[in-house]
């Protein structure tokens, strides 16, 4: 049985993810943390996920579930993450990474420590959406320089990042399915007298409102026709099933960053 433990346990996708974790085979809730000043910290896990009292008791750091955790699952933020990811590398213990926002230099730093012991990031574990990732990239090299490429993404109001990692990595794949360098072409938002849209850019547009769990939307648009490739999550258990999925394929992998096309052997 591979013992997982939750960052974030107390958080609105922390407790969704360690309620599903006591539901699937194979896999088993061995712990949980939040930040040290969390009013939740202390209390028995089952405070955060319901049920009856598991007699263990959510940390305020990382290190009060190393002892009994194979696998931590943390989708807080990238340089919590990151510092996670750091601890958790020295002893051994293995990753799955769903927070978003990180630079190329903190991915590149999370890649150092990954040297060490396997984890995956993702910025969406949705298998749908790597589904999505794949579609978009064999559209992208199949139409070309024909069409004019919008990103489109709505997330519900609570969330901090814009745009969302998911709509930036399909921004990533399209530009590299046509040799662009995404940091070069990508048009975030626009307002104003901007003039005639450029061929080679990459729209990336963001929407918040309400209680919108994510949609993603990519348009390949020529004169007289265009074609929509579109993901739309109904509830946050999508992303943590892809993350539990990722924490039991991820024990017994050699040393490395991975994403989920390794997890879902798509890549």
């Amino acid at each position: 049985m591979i013992r997982a433990a939750v960052a974030g346990i107390a958080g609105r996708m922390g407790s969704r993810l360690a309620q599903l974790l006591c539901q699937t085979d194979g896999i088993e809730l061995a712990g949980g943390f939040e930040f040290s000043r969390h009013p939740m910290v202390g209390k028995d896990l089952a405070e955060a996920i319901g049920g009856s009292p598991t007699g263990k008791k959510i940390g305020g750091r990382i290190e009060d579930v190393l002892e009994d955790a194979e696998v931590i699952i943390d989708f807080t933020t990238a340089s919590s993450s990151l510092e996670h990811l750091r601890i958790a590398s020295a002893r051994g213990i293995s990753m799955v990474i769903g927070s978003t926002g990180f630079s190329r230099e903190q991915l590149d730093e999370a890649a150092g420590f990954a040297r060490a012991v396997s984890c995956v990031i993702s910025p969406n574990m949705s298998v749908g959406v790597n589904i999505m990732f794949k579609m978009v990239a064999e559209a992208a090299r199949l139409l070309g320089d024909s069409c004019d490429i919008e990103i489109v993404e709505a997330h519900h109001r609570f969330k901090k990042d814009a745009p969302s990692g998911t709509a930036v990595k399909l921004g990533q794949i399209v530009a590299g399915a046509l040799g662009r360098d995404l940091g070069q072409v990508g048009v975030y938002g626009r307002h104003g007298m901007i003039g005639e849209r450029t061929v080679p850019e990459i729209g990336i547009q963001s929407v918040r409102g309400g209680d919108i769990v994510g949609e993603h939307t990519v348009i390949f648009a020529s004169l007289g026709e265009r074609i929509e490739i579109v993901h739309r999550a109904h509830s946050r258990d999508n992303f943590a099933r892809g993350a539990i999925r990722a924490a039991i394929w991820v024990i017994g992998q050699p040393g490395g960053l991975y994403d989920m096309s390794d997890v879902l052997g798509i890549k």
